[in-house]
């Protein structure tokens, strides 16, 4: 099977686009609550019901783009596609910057959800420079990159925050910049002609793509477990800051010290720890061992009586990392190559459906639950609510495996490569 030549070099490259993407999103997330707070003149708990509706609205976009700019990449290769997608985000960050109120805020995510693809071009990116038995693995550079994107973004946002809550917009629009002129200059084609397919409109809509999944029950049974872990895991962005300035008092200094730290933790889980766990526990059990500690950890993030508590859990949450790259692996060897871009267009309309989902209940949750007429004061429920969701996300992963099983004759690229072997 051959491979674009310097795959290594084409990772290295993949992998600062995606890190300077993520630290452009994460730059902003330590002063969203004071923003929208700036904008609307609510309380805490109120600006919380915007905050869910931005990436609500978000969400929504990548749900209805994401299949379209998957079978676009297919057509057109991966080079074109990213950049128009950097171009986007770069365009979203300097209308967020200069909004005047809350309607252009608005309008800035709903731009940013229809060129945000990098992560699905990104998979598909790194799947077509991969050998089979590699992709999990590889796919964990995209989670490093984020968790690193991460280490950077919110403690820069935090900083920047001294100047005022819209000095980390501008930040953010300079770094999305750099990012589009690095990709214009450096990044190099993956998918070369030979392998591109037509673009049929059938297939580039979430309906289109969803139907494709239909055709293969091995796949489509992982990305229901994909789906599951994508309501769970917007609890994040949509309340982290909110709850921790809730319940500990924390700043946005604190905040953005706080996802720091996670982005390390994940970033090193999926830079280190998942090139060691795959091959030890295999795709499957690595994800069932991601699901069972997120759980723990969503569960002691909402019961934590202090704050410095809430660093010993993150330190401890490192095994999280193995769930999305595992479930990409498995579903992208049972993928051919000509197909990969859509295969990501369909994960990432699925991630999307959890993220339209999840910022919802999540946001009510808190909403509810913070308040000052609340029947009950327990910020925490839109933890528990997540740990819930990654309980119901091993029952599926237990479904995926008896589906394997039921559909022996669903062949995976890599069962191929060892035939051939």
């Amino acid at each position: 099977m051959s491979r674009p030549p310097r795959s290594r070099n084409a990772l290295a490259f993949i992998f600062i686009t995606v890190l300077i993407d993520m630290a452009t999103m994460g730059v902003i997330m330590p002063v969203l609550p004071d923003l929208i707070r700036d904008l609307t003149g609510k309380d805490l708990a109120g600006a919380s019901f915007y905050g869910g509706g931005l990436m609500l609205s978000f969400a929504a976009m990548q749900f209805l783009c994401s299949p379209i700019v998957g079978n676009l990449s297919d057509r057109f290769g991966r080079r074109p596609i990213l950049l128009l997608s950097l171009g986007g985000l770069a365009i979203n960050m300097v209308l967020m910057a200069v909004a005047p109120n809350l309607f252009w805020l608005f309008i800035g995510r709903i731009i940013s959800g229809i060129f945000g693809a990098t992560m699905s071009t990104a998979g598909a990116y790194i799947a077509d420079v991969s050998p089979p038995e590699k992709r999990a693995a590889n796919f964990g550079l995209i989670g490093a990159a984020f968790g690193v994107g991460f280490v950077l973004g919110p403690v820069i946002g935090g900083v920047l925050a001294h100047y005022g809550v819209r000095a980390p917009f501008y930040a953010a629009a300079g770094l999305a910049f750099l990012n589009l002129l690095y990709g214009l200059f450096v990044l190099p084609e993956s998918l070369p002609p030979e392998k591109r397919r037509p673009f049929e409109w059938r297939r580039a809509n979430p309906l289109g793509a969803f139907y494709h999944l239909k055709t293969r029950p091995v796949v489509l049974s992982f990305a229901l477990v994909m789906l599951v872990f994508g309501v769970a895991n917007p609890v994040y962005p949509t309340v982290w800051a909110f709850y921790t300035q809730e319940k500990f008092g924390w700043t946005a200094f604190d905040v953005g010290l706080s996802l720091g730290l996670v982005g390390i933790v994940f970033g090193l889980s999926q830079s280190f720890f998942i090139r060691w766990a795959i091959p030890r526990f295999g795709e499957v059990r690595s994800a069932a061992i991601g699901l069972t500690v997120l759980a723990m950890v969503f569960t002691a993030y909402a019961l934590s009586p202090v704050g410095w508590l809430v660093y010993v859990v993150i330190l401890v949450s490192f095994p999280a990392g193995l769930i999305v790259p595992s479930l990409q692996g498995i579903m992208s060897n049972r993928t051919s190559e000509s197909e990969q871009g859509e295969l990501q267009g369909a994960l990432a309309s699925v991630a999307a459906i959890g993220a339209v989902i999840g910022p919802m209940v999540f946001a009510g949750l808190f909403g509810v639950f913070s308040a000052k007429e609340a029947p009950v004061y327990f910020p925490g429920a839109p933890f528990i609510a997540a740990a819930a969701l990654c309980l119901a996300g091993l029952i599926g992963l237990r479904f995926a495996v008896r589906k394997m099983r039921e559909h022996p004759k669903e062949i995976s690229q890599l069962d191929k490569l060892h035939h051939h072997e």
